[in-house]
């Protein structure tokens, strides 16, 4: 195996990057960085401190008094800000929120990007997100886009909900699913692209073994496995 790599893994939302992240890391002994969980816990920090998210200068200003770090025990991910776990903290409604209204500001994704540089410079491993191949880790030894068709994932989101228990409307998912797509290509900070020398990943066909085995199969192919 390759002695230091990291792993960027970008696509659009019910791609099921997260998913897959997490098990390719598992397997390649590797960590997992999970960087929604980490802007979360940064909302948890600006809901604290009882700012107006829509004001971009106080949260701009405020960021740099925040540090978040993952670690991990038993293989379960911990979140810390501050030094404080706020695991638990950062699964809340709230926090998804806030985390949702101060993603976008440059400061905010400045803040956490270097934050991720400098845990991809230190240890082996696999992030996902929306422009980790693009900005975060240009230099990744392996870049994989992973997607599916909007029907794809919009169905899948559909038998999620169905197992819980809710009444949801398929049709309603996939052009929610096609919206998100729009916002996320469009948007003015870290838009949501392929990198250039990422691999296609197409995971409609595919049931989780075999999107798993095709990104074994590309690790091996770029000398990390």
């Amino acid at each position: 195996m390759m002695e230091h790599f990291n792993i960027a893994i970008d696509g659009p939302a019910g791609a099921g990057k997260s998913t897959l992240a997490k098990k390719l890391a598992q397997e390649l002994s590797c960590v997992y960085v999970d960087t929604g969980a980490m802007y979360r816990a940064l909302g948890v920090y600006f809901s604290r401190l009882g700012l107006d998210l829509a004001d971009e200068a106080a949260v701009s200003e405020a960021v740099s008094g925040a540090t978040v770090s993952l670690s991990y025990q038993d293989g379960v991910q911990q979140v810390f800000l501050n030094g404080e776990d706020v695991s638990a903290v950062i699964r809340s409604e709230e926090a998804g929120l806030a985390a949702s209204r101060t993603s976008a500001y440059p400061a905010v994704r400045a803040q956490l990007t270097q934050l991720q540089k400098d845990l991809a410079a230190k240890e082996n491993v696999v992030m996902d997100g929306r422009d980790i191949g693009s900005v975060v880790l240009p230099d990744a030894q392996l870049k994989i886009y992973l997607t599916a068709s909007s029907r794809v994932r919009g169905s899948r989101r559909f038998e999620e909900l169905k197992a819980k228990g809710e009444n949801p409307d398929l049709s309603r998912i996939i052009a929610d699913i096609e919206q998100r797509d729009e916002q996320d290509k469009t948007r003015k900070v870290a838009p949501l692209i392929q990198a250039e020398d990422a691999e296609l990943l197409d995971s409609s066909d595919l049931d989780i073994n075999g999107v798993l085995e095709r990104m074994r199969e590309l690790c091996r192919s770029h000398g990390i496995l």
